[in-house]
C-alpha cells in the first residue's frame, strides 16, 4: 500500500475529506519550500502537491505560470525539487508528497541522469505520487508499472469534458487518486459551479475506484466545504499562490499556515 492509499484509507475510516494544498517548488523564495510544505502539514493537509516550474506550462493560468517564472529565475529545476522533498523527510516520513508538472523536465532529467534515473531518485528522494498534465493515459502503462514498482502513484486528471472511455483509460493505469479538474481552462480561472461537480462525481466514479479530488476554482473555506460534501479530497493551489506572491520571506509559511487552518476547520465541520 503507498503512503497515499494509506492516507485515503485512514482518512475515510475517519470519515473526513483529504486536503491537498499545491505549491509551487522554490516559489516565492527558492529555499522556502521544505519551511512551507512542514507549515501546511501543520496546518492540517493530508498531500501535498508540489509543482515542478516549467517554462510552457499549459494548463496553468498566470498566477502559477508567473510562480513557475520566478522559481526557474531562483535556478529550481528536477534536481533542487528533489533536494527540497529529501530536505522535508528528514523530519517527516508520512506526509504523501506529489510531483505535479509536464513531461519535458521529467524526459529531461532522465536524458542528463540516465534511463529510469527520475523515477529511481525521486522514489530515493520520498516523493510518493506524480502527476504529469501532458502524458495521456494510453502512453503510460510501463511508467505507471515502473512507478508501482518504486511505491508511488500516477496520477491523472479529468475535465468536464472528458468522455466514458477517457475515464475507463485513466481507471486502468491511475493509483493514488485522480484529480478532476472542476472548470474548463486553466488553473485560477472562473467560477466554480458545485452543482456542475456533484453530477459529474457520479459518473467518474462508475469508471474509478479510486479517490477523487477535486481543483481549480476552489479560493476559500466555503468552495472547499462545499466540494468536500461531494469529492474525497479538495486540491488548492491558485489562491495560496496568490497570497504568498509578494510576502516577504517571514510572512509566506504563517499566512499559509493561518489560511488552510480555516479551510481544514470548514472541511471538518
Amino acid at each position: 500500500m503507498s503512503r497515499i492509499e494509506a492516507t485515503f484509507s485512514a482518512l475515510k475510516a475517519q470519515g473526513r475529506k483529504a486536503l491537498i494544498p499545491y505549491v509551487t517548488a522554490g516559489f516565492p523564495f527558492a529555499d522556502i519550500t521544505p519551511a512551507l510544505m512542514h507549515g501546511m502539514v501543520e496546518a492540517g493537509a493530508d498531500v501535498i502537491e508540489l509543482g515542478v516550474p516549467f517554462s510552457d506550462p499549459m494548463a496553468d493560468g498566470p498566477v502559477i505560470q508567473k510562480a513557475g517564472e520566478k522559481a526557474l529565475s531562483l535556478g529550481i529545476g528536477m534536481v533542487q525539487v528533489l533536494d527540497q522533498v529529501r530536505e522535508f523527510r528528514k523530519r517527516n516520513s508520512t506526509t504523501p508528497v506529489v510531483l505535479m508538472g509536464y513531461a519535458n523536465p521529467v524526459e529531461r532529467y532522465d536524458q542528463k541522469h540516465g534511463a529510469g534515473a527520475f523515477v529511481r531518485d525521486a522514489a530515493a528522494a520520498g516523493v510518493d505520487g506524480v502527476l504529469i498534465v501532458d502524458y495521456p493515459p494510453e502512453e503510460c502503462e510501463a511508467f505507471a508499472a515502473s512507478l508501482r514498482e518504486h511505491g508511488m502513484d500516477l496520477i491523472f486528471l479529468l475535465a468536464p469534458t472528458s468522455t466514458d472511455e477517457r475515464m475507463a483509460q485513466v481507471a486502468r493505469v491511475a493509483s493514488g487518486y485522480v484529480y478532476y479538474v472542476s472548470l474548463k481552462g486553466v488553473t485560477g480561472s472562473g467560477a466554480l459551479d458545485t452543482a456542475a461537480v456533484e453530477q459529474m462525481l457520479p459518473r467518474i466514479r462508475q469508471h474509478v475506484q479510486i479517490p477523487v479530488g477535486v481543483g481549480f476554482g476552489i479560493r476559500d473555506a466555503a468552495t472547499a466545504q462545499a466540494i468536500g460534501k461531494v469529492a474525497d479530497a479538495v486540491v488548492i493551489g491558485s489562491r495560496i499562490i496568490q497570497l504568498i506572491e509578494d510576502q516577504e520571506h517571514a510572512k509566506v509559511v504563517p499566512l499559509t499556515v493561518d489560511f488552510l487552518r480555516g479551510v481544514r476547520k470548514a472541511l471538518d465541520a
